[in-house]
């Protein structure tokens, strides 16, 4: 079947500018809706979860590097901190996408539903409370093991991650801005890892439609990172100039009704 590109890029440029602006939620809203898309692109139902999960790690690619790009510009990414931090995204990414492709479906859907929840209570309690701003970049190999669970989860709920590593951050006394710029380039290799996993371990051939490579729908992820790349600066943009609490509770209710549209069902069943 013929990819609708129009809904794709639309997808696309939500998730770009949600990545810029809040480091959280782009990797969910993508999720959701590919589970509801896919099926109608020839992916069997018993898998939508799973190529939804590698398809918006593969797009989140492009739009971290976008973002992350954005960031360092303006001189908000702490580039000691992406250091300590990466080599567990990376090996926790990698395998998080491992356990991924064994598990069923159903119980993929509901862990990404009660992730969705868990950043709806996040955003709307406005926790963690910023701290005063210490005068260095954290690091240390305590990041590195935090940095592996983060990259596992991440890879099991289809995000780039920043909603476990900028509360981290921000705990440890990192100016916000800064925190969502560090977590956009760590999301990088948690999506890079993440997606490599889902791309060499998929089903055996002629399963999922043609344009995939292992559960990586290709068309469709390339479709979500020309627009999320054009939109992630806008929303780095934007970070840098507004206050963000009401827009976070409101994404806060939209992540709640995300998450129960998932948990009565979604599209995967």
């Amino acid at each position: 079947m013929s990819l609708d590109w129009g809904i794709y890029l639309a997808l696309g440029a939500l998730a770009g500018v949600l990545a810029g602006l809040l480091g959280i939620g782009g990797g969910l809203v993508l999720v959701a809706a590919l589970v509801w898309l896919l099926p109608a692109q020839g992916v069997p139902p018993a898998l939508a979860v799973h190529v939804a999960l590698a398809t918006a790690l593969a797009s989140i690619v492009l739009t971290g590097l976008s973002s992350a790009r954005a960031h360092h510009r303006r001189g908000s990414v702490l580039w000691p901190t992406v250091a300590w931090l990466v080599p567990g995204v990376l090996a926790g990414g990698w395998l998080g996408s491992l356990l991924a492709t064994r598990l069923d479906g159903d119980l993929l859907r509901v862990g990404i539903a009660a992730y969705c929840f868990i950043a709806a209570a996040q955003l709307a309690l406005d926790w963690p409370r910023s701290r005063p701003e210490r005068p260095d970049a954290p690091r240390g190999p305590g990041y590195s093991a935090a940095g592996g669970v983060i990259g596992a989860i991440s890879a099991l709920v289809g995000i780039g991650g920043g909603s476990m590593t900028v509360p981290l951050l921000v705990w440890r006394g990192v100016r916000p801005v800064r925190a969502v710029g560090t977590s956009s380039a760590c999301g990088v290799a948690i999506a890079l890892a993440s997606a490599a996993g889902y791309a060499f371990n998929g089903p055996a051939p002629g399963v999922l439609p043609a344009g995939s490579w292992g559960y990586v729908f290709v068309p469709a992820a390339v479709a979500l990172a020309l627009a999320s790349v054009l939109t992630a600066p806008l929303g780095t943009r934007l970070a840098h100039r507004i206050s963000g609490q009401a827009l976070k509770r409101l994404f806060a209710s939209f992540l709640v009704l995300v998450g129960s549209g998932l948990a009565w069902g979604g599209g995967a069943a």
